[in-house]
């Protein structure tokens, strides 16, 4: 576990974050006590409605795995991970590159620790860069000199927001960052999102989730129905198999899904 005392500067330890949270989920060792303490508070809330979000954290890192590799397959050499959180194993870079040596990475956040590690990491890495920036300020985003000097959009992008747009808390407001951002996106582009799911039936029980990432970092947390993240989609024509829970997710997969259960919804679209 990473040790209290070696703060980097900007870092308030004290307040748990989002990021250092799904570290935790995942098994890494970037995060501190009180991400520990707020992260095991949703793991027991998460058991009492027969889930385990340690399990739905990876099966939505597997995810990610698979649907950056097909978009490698198909010709997709420029990706945009927002939101990227800590780098952990299966970075999307690590996946890209295996199969188009020539594509271009570029991983946004805006988690001073997220930036440090993720830059020690990929110094020496050419091809991928780290950037500062808020999924909040689209604009902002987009306008970056570095962005642009790395991002040609005038050539197809893969866009990632995996597991980020839950912390948008208004529909209307991640419906417009969403939008804003794809149309920024040639013909030809795709868009990747997960995006946490109570399960039908389950919006309840898990509304106690969003009191503890309201002391977080991010200050909120959004349960959204399939439809609601569906619509996220806008401009977007899904790609087989749809929006399906992300252990399910297979791009040559069926369309026979069980949506009760607590996880993440996932899919990819191609941007028209």
């Amino acid at each position: 576990m990473s040790s209290d005392k070696q703060v980097p500067s900007g870092v308030d330890p004290s307040v748990p974050s989002v990021a250092r949270m799904y570290d935790y989920y995942l098994g890494g060792k970037d995060n501190y006590i009180a991400d520990r303490e707020a992260a095991d508070r949703v793991i027991a809330i998460s058991r009492e409605v027969g889930n385990d979000v340690r399990l739905a954290a990876r099966a939505n890192r597997a995810f990610l795995g698979r649907a950056v590799r097909m978009l490698a397959e198909m010709g997709i050499r420029q990706f945009l991970d927002i939101g990227t959180g800590l780098p952990t194993q299966e970075n999307v870079h690590q996946v890209v590159l295996r199969s188009a040596p020539d594509a271009q990475i570029v991983y946004v956040d805006s988690d001073p620790i997220v930036l440090v590690h993720a830059r020690a990491l990929l110094a020496d890495n050419p091809q991928t860069t780290v950037l500062e920036g808020d999924l909040r300020d689209p604009d902002a985003l987009l306008a970056d000199p570095a962005l642009r000097a790395r991002i040609d959009f005038d050539r197809p992008v893969a866009l990632i927001l995996c597991a980020i747009v839950q912390f948008i808390s208004d529909d209307a407001e991640a419906a417009r960052i969403v939008g804003r951002l794809c149309e920024s996106l040639p013909s030809g582009s795709h868009l990747v999102i997960s995006h946490v799911f109570p399960g039908e039936g389950h919006d309840d029980e898990l509304a106690e989730v969003d009191g503890v990432y309201s002391r977080t970092t991010a200050g909120n947390f959004t349960l959204r129905s399939r439809a609601q993240i569906g619509a996220l989609f806008a401009g977007a024509e899904l790609l087989p198999p749809g929006l399906a829970p992300v252990e399910d997710w297979r791009p040559d997969g069926g369309g026979d899904f069980d949506f009760a259960r607590a996880t993440y919804l996932g899919g990819v679209g191609r941007v028209r």
